[in-house]
């Protein structure tokens, strides 16, 4: 007999806090740590890689040429760039990786139940990170991700990774160069125009990963999901990553995707509200400090599923020109060429798959969707038939799914109600939305859009598992070109979800068989039709992405109904739609009544 796939998967994770909750963290923060390392590493400390990249041709390529186009000295140039660059570097210490264990254990310990590695990814690591440069490329919903992973790093005696940061963290007093000490180097969010800037950081990442100093991590998707979906990936960096390999400067390269799965998300309603157009708190070490309140709070389980390393030589045999890069100069910077970048989108958009593949789905995303299509509330008895409903589909499509076992299917329920009782309350065995006492109308539907918005975050967590039958699905309910039609809706929505460019006929396919898998359409002889019991399956799946499509809609609306002068701005045009879909809501709710606002998908969702 066959084990089951999902079986194994789950065995093979390993709860690293059950030692951290039996032993003393001053012992563990203090232990022989001996990592593993590049088998061809020379060993350079922080300043000395520093000194590399200053005098690399790349960076005086650069200083060069700016003397000659600005009329500035050199030197003068060759000080600023060191300045940037001492801004920028990280200065790994051993001592402060130490005191971020100990601290770090005491604060995962408050926070949550379990953290679960998988053993096999972590032993697939050991000998990659031996072999060849690593780039770890992890999903983002939270701040904890890149301390999560140094965190596990140390606990498995695995070479600490640099991280690439956003320079909002060295704003934080201590904290900042305590990230930096750990292994942070920061950069800026936008680079503009800013050769000198550019020149730096691209040869700084660049001589990390050709000598194999450590493994680079950052993060793909560019910056924190706020809606609990994948973003589409950024190029830029990933460009630079690879382009050693491109140039013959490393034999091979390895890519490693890895997928952090929440049970309950520290920043749900931070996320929420910027949503909203609240302005994200900057990063301080006072916020830092005030937001100790949360380790009173429990967050539920963590999964870190590191995925199988990627050989970047494999990725692009057949694939890209490397020869291309022979005919300038290696100092020279370029923009890559239209097959190379069609390679980096590829790689790009196949880690943010890969990183969705290995997530660990939690009850909890699960009990959203079914609520999400059931507001204001639906009885308790309902959300648990339609979850184990939704849970039977979801396996049948591939889904790993972390549900208790041997525990009876309305304690799992009641136990992930309990973890999200800051979304859901439960009335006279009906489950609702929390809603908080608030003074105006306006103050009201803002509080309740903050739970719909929170509760849709974690119903966003396993869109990528219906997304392509759910679009087959709208498809057959539209018109009799289904093909044609599901081509029309993965264009539209290719900004929103992760597709492969050039895959449409097989994601169709995939939509279509998952379908048929479920038995909610079936084949007799040639034609396709929906069985009795696939019309509710159908609906369903399409209503989980309907109000995207309304999202379109309302915009397409706005623009419609508006004329714009030349210097209309993308910043103005999202503060203008937030304010349009904001005046949307408030009349329904004036008109038709709260519980047609509350139950109106189309406007919360957008």
């Amino acid at each position: 007999l066959q084990r089951n796939p999902t079986l194994s998967k789950r065995d093979g994770f390993e709860d690293m806090m059950e030692d951290r909750r039996r032993c003393s963290d001053l012992k563990y923060a203090m232990r022989y740590y001996t990592p593993v390392l590049y088998k061809y590493l020379v060993p350079r400390t922080p300043s000395v890689i520093k000194s590399v990249v200053l005098k690399s041709d790349q960076v005086q390529h650069v200083i060069k040429q700016l003397s000659k186009e600005t009329g500035e000295s050199p030197d003068i140039i060759g000080e600023e760039a060191a300045e940037i660059l001492e801004k920028m570097g990280h200065g790994l210490r051993l001592s402060v990786v130490r005191f971020f264990a100990f601290t770090l254990s005491k604060i995962f310990k408050a926070l949550f139940q379990k953290v679960r590695v998988n053993e096999e990814g972590i032993q697939k690591l050991h000998q990659a990170i031996r072999e060849y440069p690593v780039i770890l490329l992890p999903s983002h919903r939270s701040y904890i991700d890149f301390l999560m992973l140094s965190y596990i790093m140390y606990t498995y005696d695995l070479c600490l990774p640099v991280i690439a940061a956003g320079m909002d963290f060295m704003g934080m007093k201590i904290v900042g160069e305590m990230l930096r000490m750990s292994g942070a180097f920061f950069i800026r969010r936008s680079f503009g125009g800013d050769k000198l800037y550019w020149a730096i950081f691209s040869e700084y990442v660049k001589t990390i990963l050709r000598n194999g100093d450590a493994p680079v991590e950052f993060f793909v998707e560019g910056t924190r999901s706020r809606t609990g979906k994948s973003l589409t990936p950024k190029l830029g960096l990933l460009n630079i990553a690879i382009e050693p390999f491109l140039m013959g400067e490393v034999f091979d390269t390895y890519l490693v995707p890895i997928s952090i799965s929440y049970e309950r998300i520290l920043e749900e309603s931070l996320y929420a509200h910027e949503l909203l157009g609240v302005p994200k708190p900057k990063e301080s070490t006072s916020g830092l400090l005030k937001a100790r309140k949360i380790l009173s709070d429990n967050f539920g389980s963590i999964h870190v599923y590191f995925g199988q390393p990627i050989s970047v030589r494999t990725l692009a045999t057949g694939a890209v020109r490397r020869a291309q890069y022979n005919l300038v100069p290696r100092h020279i910077p370029q923009r890559p060429s239209e097959d190379v970048y069609k390679f980096l989108d590829a790689i790009g958009h196949r880690m943010v798959l890969l990183q969705q593949k290995n997530m660990v789905i939690s009850p909890w995303p699960l009990m959203a969707t079914v609520l999400m299509q059931n507001l204001p509330g639906i009885p308790l008895l309902d959300v648990i038939r339609k979850t184990l409903w939704l849970k039977e589909i979801a396996e049948a499509f591939g889904a790993f799914i972390d549900w208790p076992a041997n525990v009876p299917s309305d304690k799992v329920i009641l136990s992930s109600l309990a973890l999200h009782r800051n979304i859901v309350k439960t009335v006279k065995n009906q489950v609702l939305l929390c809603q908080e006492e608030t003074q105006t109308t306006l103050e009201k539907v803002f509080k309740h859009t903050v739970s719909v918005l929170m509760c849709a975050s974690y119903r966003n967590q396993i869109l990528h598992l219906f997304l392509r039958p759910a679009l087959v699905a709208i498809a057959f309910q539209i018109t009799w070109d289904v093909y044609g039609c599901f081509s029309f809706l993965q264009e539209l929505l290719s900004n929103e979800f992760i597709f492969l460019t050039g895959n449409g006929v097989k994601d169709f396919d995939e939509g279509l068989y998952l379908l048929m898998k479920c038995n909610a359409i079936q084949v007799s002889h040639t034609d396709l039709y929906v069985s009795e019991k696939g019309k509710s399956t159908l609906s369903f799946l399409s209503s989980m992405f309907w109000p995207f499509l309304d999202g379109y809609r309302v915009i397409c609306k706005y623009l419609l109904s508006k004329e714009f002068s030349e210097d209309f701005t993308e910043k103005m045009f999202i503060t203008e739609i937030r304010t349009y879909a904001a005046e949307l809501i408030l009349t329904i709710f004036y008109i038709k009544g709260e519980e047609c606002c509350i139950a109106n998908g189309t406007c919360f969702n957008f």
